[in-house]
């Protein structure tokens, strides 16, 4: 499925998804329009955006007014749990593709299992009409556990081209990207420098960083896209977009992966249980 050098993975659902791009929470309208401008200028081509960000608007006016073709963007939003029906998941895909002045979205994900309220099978067969009918050009979701995606598959038949999760060196997920693995699911990692003080502070990575000129941020990224995983790296700042961006140019060597790994503390490490968390 994938060509763990590229910049771009071809999902299962036959889509070509940039592995890096920019994650827009927790900016508003206001202020995400001028950071998804200057990301554009630097060469990023994927945003990811949700309906409980509350900046689709602004990261649409930025795609528009930046000219450059929508063939070349790939754009990932999600919808929230009252969404969660069949038809239901029709009004969320014309309200977020209303605000993101679009006809088509790129990806369009279930935000959150929300398994208590036990309907986000029927929101993903609402998704996979959508993909039929040619209105979104991929299919996904977001902080799904290994039990969520088995009930899609034994229900459906139909995989998810993507599971966006909670994913770094502290949480490194290793059993749910196994899953993925087995049933050809991207791994998407949103947070992927994690809290950012105690992860690039850690003296492994930043060792490794110095062997190889590279920021700590730069080590964390590349490890991830070298595990094959696409990455949503936030930042306001040019300077962090421009160093969050170059990371194509050197690999990790495989000890380097190995010692990366080893900082794994496991599901502990994860901030939101998605079998307790959701919107």
């Amino acid at each position: 499925m994938d060509d763990r050098s590229s910049k771009t993975l071809r999902l299962l659902g036959g889509a070509e998804m940039p592995v890096l791009g920019l994650g827009t929470y927790p900016l508003d309208n206001e202020q995400v329009e001028p950071v998804v401008g200057r990301a554009l200028e630097l060469g990023y081509r994927l945003f990811d955006t949700a309906e409980s960000y509350g900046n689709e608007v602004g990261v649409g006016r930025a795609l528009e007014a930046s000219g450059i073709d929508r063939s070349e963007l790939f754009v990932t939003t999600k919808f929230n749990a009252r969404w969660h029906g069949e038809d239901l998941v029709r009004e969320a895909f014309q309200r977020s593709a209303e605000r993101l002045r679009l006809e088509r979205i790129d990806q369009l994900m279930i935000h959150w299992p929300n398994p208590a309220r036990g309907r986000f099978v029927d929101a993903w067969r609402g998704l996979i009409r959508l993909r039929d009918e040619g209105l979104v050009r991929s299919i996904g979701v977001a902080n799904f556990k290994p039990h969520h995606l088995q009930r899609l598959l034994d229900e459906t038949g139909v995989a998810p081209d993507v599971n966006q999760i909670e994913l770094n060196p502290f949480a490194d997920r290793s059993a749910v990207r196994a899953f993925h693995e087995e049933h050809e699911i991207a791994t998407e990692a949103w947070a992927p420098l994690g809290k950012g003080g105690e992860l690039l502070d850690d003296p492994v990575i930043a060792g490794i960083g110095e062997r190889h000129g590279r920021t700590p941020a730069q080590v964390v990224l590349r490890w991830s896209l070298q595990l094959g995983n696409v990455v949503i790296p936030k930042t306001k700042r040019r300077e962090r977009l421009l160093e969050n961006f170059s990371v194509f140019d050197f690999t990790l060597a495989a000890n380097e992966m190995e010692a990366i790994e080893a900082l794994s503390r496991g599901e502990r490490a994860v901030t939101l249980d998605s079998d307790e968390f959701g919107h």
